[in-house]
C-alpha cells in the first residue's frame, strides 16, 4: 500500500480501529486488528481511560493512539477530554464527537466546530466527526482539523455509505484526508468508501460482532486494499475526485 499522511503522522495501512463498542473478547480483537487487519490507529474514549477495563491497557505500546470525546454533549465537555487525554500522556491527537441524541449519536455540527476552532488554538490535532455536509466540512477544514471523519450511516448500524453522494463531495472539494467512520458494517462497504476516494475507514461493530475476529479483520484489510487499488487505477475517477491522497 502507498504511504500517506496527517499532519505529522505517516501512515501505511487505510484501516483504524474504534474501540467504542463493549466487545465480547476486547484484547482479541485489539490484537485481531492490528495483526490481521495491520491498523496503525486506534480510537479509545477518553471516558474509559480511568475505568479498570479500559482498552488502552490492551493495546500495544508502539500503536498510534486517537483519543476521543465520546459522550460529549458541549463544547466546554469535549475541550476538557482533550485536555485530559493530553494530560495523561496521549498526546496532541484528538477526535471530537459531540452528540445530540443518544439513540443515534448524531453530530452537533455546530459544536463540533467551535470545539475544533479551540482546540487547534491549545495545539491539539484534531479529527471532527460529523455529518457530511459540505458546509460544515469547510469549516471544519478553515478551523484547523488535519482531517476529516463524516459518518457513513448512524454508529453502529451497519447499513453502509447512506451518506455516499455528501462523502463524494467533501473528497471533491476539502483537501483534507476524509475518513469514513460509523455505519460500515462489512468489507464491502469498506471497498466501496476507499473506491470512492476516502484516505481510510475505521470500523469497529462489524469486527466486534464477527464469530471469527482474524478472518474479518483479514477480509477488512484486502477490501480496503482492493478498494484504494481501484480508485487509483480509475483515471476518470480519480480526475473527477482530486487524487488528493
Amino acid at each position: 500500500m502507498d504511504e500517506w499522511r496527517i499532519g505529522p503522522d505517516t501512515f501505511i495501512s487505510r484501516f483504524f480501529l474504534g474501540s467504542g463498542k463493549t466487545a465480547r473478547y476486547t484484547k482479541e480483537l485489539i490484537d485481531s486488528a492490528v495483526d490481521h487487519a495491520c491498523t496503525e490507529m486506534i480510537s479509545v474514549a477518553v471516558k474509559t481511560l480511568d475505568t479498570p477495563n479500559s482498552p488502552l491497557s490492551m493495546i500495544p505500546e508502539n500503536m498510534r493512539i486517537l483519543p476521543n470525546t465520546l459522550g460529549a454533549h458541549s463544547v466546554e465537555e469535549a475541550v476538557a477530554m482533550a485536555h485530559k487525554a493530553r494530560e495523561k500522556g496521549l498526546g496532541d491527537r484528538i477526535k471530537i464527537e459531540i452528540m445530540t441524541d443518544s439513540r443515534y449519536f448524531l453530530p452537533d455540527p455546530h459544536a463540533t466546530v467551535e470545539a475544533t476552532k479551540r482546540l487547534v488554538e491549545d495545539g491539539f490535532l484534531v479529527y471532527p466527526y460529523f455529518y457530511p455536509e459540505l458546509r460544515v466540512g469547510k469549516q471544519l477544514a478553515e478551523a484547523g482539523a488535519v482531517a476529516l471523519m463524516p459518518l457513513a450511516s448512524p454508529s453502529g448500524s451497519n447499513k453502509g455509505l447512506q451518506t455516499r453522494d455528501f462523502i463524494q463531495e467533501l473528497i471533491r472539494t476539502i483537501p483534507l484526508p476524509i475518513i469514513v467512520d460509523a455505519g460500515i458494517g462489512c468489507p464491502s462497504q469498506a471497498c466501496e468508501a476507499m473506491e470512492l476516494g476516502c484516505a481510510a475507514v475505521m470500523a469497529n461493530t462489524a469486527l466486534a460482532t464477527a464469530d471469527d475476529l482474524n478472518l474479518m479483520a483479514d477480509a477488512f484489510r484486502m477490501a480496503i486494499e482492493a478498494g484504494r487499488a481501484g480508485y487509483l487505477s480509475h483515471r476518470h475517477n480519480r480526475l473527477l475526485h482530486g487524487g488528493k491522497v
